[in-house]
């Protein structure tokens, strides 16, 4: 009877402990679950206030005008020298004769991009034809203009406090009603450079340096970081001297990015002369800052490689060398693709190291070489954020949408890649 007593005791004490296990067991994995939730709910918040700012930037606001390229406005031997501001302000005339006084007449040409000029005188240089003919041509409005439309601009309210007055609103509302003023896709987001004006302002020259910036990063830190980590697992002997190279490469990786800018800085352009703001020092910066992440993640992937398959082919008379290049690289491949990836994912969103070599520089010109004074859309985003305009607010959120587009891609990638070539053993 003792015994059945004893024996009881003991299992009522087992299943109390079970129970008790069990209810912390589910306690942690419901604040497991609490800690995923709320940060996919910061990380919504923060997608969705980056959207609700930056979607308008894809539309911009124009109005058509008739322009008369009257043969008398231009030298044939200059088109340049032409006065194409005056075309503007001679199609805002004949749409509001009744406006006489000098500053009611400022007013109104305030309406339509101080940048309006240069796009006829694009038009003009590209297609000579239009001289002696009249056109309807859609020009962009100001970016007061457009912030109203859009309705970042109240109506409401004393018109001291308005950058619009009264007038240039019903101005506006009568361009309106004439079907002459509308919201329409904003391809100069997309194909100009950056701009002082914000309704002429575009990525196109920044997209093109980042490329550029990439392209240099990835030709340098790829075949590098490859090779070290080749060299590192499978051919150097285990000394106190590649355990001190390993701690450093592990050090490195956890470097502040800015470190490497000021590398950069004191190295490629005081030591070597190289052109600052430059797509090749950026790139060349930036592949010393991915260079840890790359050898890194290759000497995981060689790890991965069963021993059996080294054993195999050097069983059947294969070199070293050849045992790496044929059989040991193809299966470490896919991984090493997926680290060089994320480290370039990781490079793309790189501001400080850039800031450091110059090229936070106004580049309105889209870059051509590697030379050429370029920026990138990281940088082109704190330039943005910090310009007064209003305007400026909404491009800059778009550029981060365009951004986090790029990095969503390559992380896509990278998944993609390991799940489609990796092999499990």
């Amino acid at each position: 009877m003792q015994m059945n007593d004893k024996a009881q005791t003991t299992m009522d004490v087992v299943h109390r402990g079970l129970a008790r296990r069990y209810r912390r067991e589910r306690l942690f994995r419901r604040l497991g679950l609490t800690a995923v939730l709320v940060s996919i709910g910061f990380l919504a918040l923060l997608f969705a206030s980056i959207v609700a700012n930056g979607w308008t930037a894809f539309q911009q606001t124009e109005i058509l005008l008739d322009i008369d390229f009257a043969a008398d406005h231009f030298d044939v031997d200059n088109l340049a020298r032409a006065n194409y501001s005056a075309l503007v302000k001679q199609g805002l005339r004949q749409l509001f004769p009744d406006v006489r006084g000098r500053k009611d007449r400022r007013r109104l040409y305030r309406l339509v991009s101080s940048g309006a000029a240069f796009l006829l005188q694009k038009m003009v240089m590209q297609d000579t034809s239009l001289i002696g003919t009249r056109q309807r041509v859609w020009l962009p409005a100001d970016d007061e203009v457009d912030m109203l439309i859009k309705g970042h601009i109240s109506r409401v309210g004393p018109e001291s406090q308005r950058r619009l007055s009264d007038r240039q609103i019903a101005w506006i509302d009568h361009l309106t009603a004439l079907g002459r003023l509308k919201k329409r896709f904003n391809t100069t987001f997309f194909t100009a450079g950056d701009s002082r004006e914000p309704e002429l302002a575009g990525i196109r020259g920044a997209m093109t340096g980042s490329l550029l910036t990439m392209l240099v990063t990835l030709l340098l830190s790829f075949p590098m970081g490859v090779a070290a980590a080749v060299y590192l697992e499978e051919f150097a002997p285990r000394t106190w001297w590649t355990d001190l190279i390993e701690v450093n490469i592990n050090n490195l990786a956890a470097v502040p990015s800015i470190v490497f800018g000021l590398l950069g800085l004191a190295f490629f352009l005081d030591v070597l002369g190289l052109p600052r703001s430059a797509p090749l020092v950026g790139g060349m910066v930036l592949s010393l800052m991915t260079l840890p992440t790359i050898i890194i993640a290759s000497r995981a992937s060689l790890k991965s490689v069963p021993p059996s398959i080294r054993e195999a082919a050097l069983g059947i008379g294969a070199s070293r060398m050849q045992v790496i290049v044929h059989h040991v690289l193809p299966l470490a491949m896919p991984g090493m693709m997926t680290g060089t990836i994320i480290g370039m994912a990781q490079a793309l969103g790189e501001t400080a190291p850039l800031l450091m070599i110059g090229m936070v520089a106004f580049i309105v010109d889209v870059p051509s070489t590697l030379t050429d004074p370029a920026t990138v859309l990281p940088v082109q985003i704190y330039l943005w954020a910090d310009a007064p305009e209003r305007a400026f607010v909404e491009r800059t959120a778009a550029a981060i949408m365009v951004l986090l587009a790029f990095l969503i891609c390559m992380n896509g990638l990278a998944v993609f890649l390991r799940r489609r070539f990796e092999r499990r053993w």
